[in-house]
């Protein structure tokens, strides 16, 4: 039995709205269903706002018509069409191993999820290790998880360490104080919940997570997100690493592959011909 499904029953016996007889019998799907149909009251007033940085790399605000941001909408679009048929509120990027660019991804795919769909989106700087997401977007060692786990105070509420972005539906979660074991936050009890209620709050939650190689993060996420979209390189990822990775992965709950850096058709072609053409009509 998975450790989200021992919490969510866990978090029903503690409201007391069921019985404990019927919760013990109830299937995982109906138990999900039952625990995120809560009407939560959350006050999600950021700790902070922030402006979020004006990197050439954050292509969903720098360049907003060029083809890398098209390609981005065609991601959320995709990703939308999935859930349709699939519960999908919860992914996370990762890849075999570093420097194929899923924190660059992360961003700007939470960024268009916000933009373009007016979603409620959360992104998580998941990678406790070496977290890179929290500079992307212009914050200078933000509070975050690491600080949530060590104040061990139920009062301490993990909304208070949220940043929200000006100008759109979108929050930031940074991975915090260093912990010298993240595998020991994330395999608790205590941080499942907390993700679990998350979840619950939010429209999409985006994970950057870690590389699966050589460290075991990526497994513990795939517990508690719905998905997982592996970001693979064109010309950086070793293929026999590759290979590794996906072997292994418990439970990769994989629902596609982001090839990054492909190769491509001229990018200033497009934006001029495509758009020529849209001014001209």
């Amino acid at each position: 039995m998975s450790r989200l499904y021992e919490t969510l029953r866990r978090m029903e016996l503690q409201r007391g709205k069921t019985n404990p007889v019927q919760i013990a019998s109830m299937p995982p799907v109906e138990l999900v269903n039952t625990a995120m149909t809560e009407q939560h009251e959350v006050n999600l007033t950021p700790v902070a706002e922030v402006e979020l940085s004006q990197s050439p790399r954050l292509v969903a605000v720098a360049d907003p018509r060029g083809l890398a941001a098209e390609k981005f909408r065609a991601l959320t679009t995709r990703l939308e069409n999935y859930r349709k048929e699939h519960d999908l509120k919860s992914l996370q990027l990762s890849s075999a191993v570093g420097r194929e660019g899923k924190t660059l991804l992360s961003g700007n795919l939470a960024i268009t999820l916000a933009k373009h769909s007016g979603a409620k989106v959360l992104i998580v700087e998941g990678d406790m290790r070496r977290p890179t997401l929290a500079s992307l977007f212009g914050l200078n060692k933000p509070v975050g998880i690491g600080d949530w786990w060590s104040a061990r105070d139920d009062k301490e509420r993990i909304p208070n360490y949220l940043y929200r972005v000006k100008g759109m539906p979108l929050w930031f979660l940074g991975a915090g104080a260093p912990h010298e074991q993240p595998s020991q936050i994330l395999q608790s009890a205590r941080f499942a919940e907390m993700f679990t209620r998350l979840v619950s709050w939010f429209d999409w939650v985006v994970v950057d997570s870690t590389p699966i190689l050589p460290v075991v993060d990526t497994n513990l996420w795939s517990r508690l997100v719905d998905g997982t979209l592996l970001v693979v390189r064109e010309k950086v990822t070793p293929i026999p690493a590759l290979k590794k990775a996906l072997d292994n992965l418990d439970n990769p709950k994989l629902i596609g592959v982001i090839l990054n850096e492909a190769s491509e058709f001229d990018r200033i072609n497009y934006t001029d011909q495509y758009y020529a053409l849209d001014r001209g009509q």
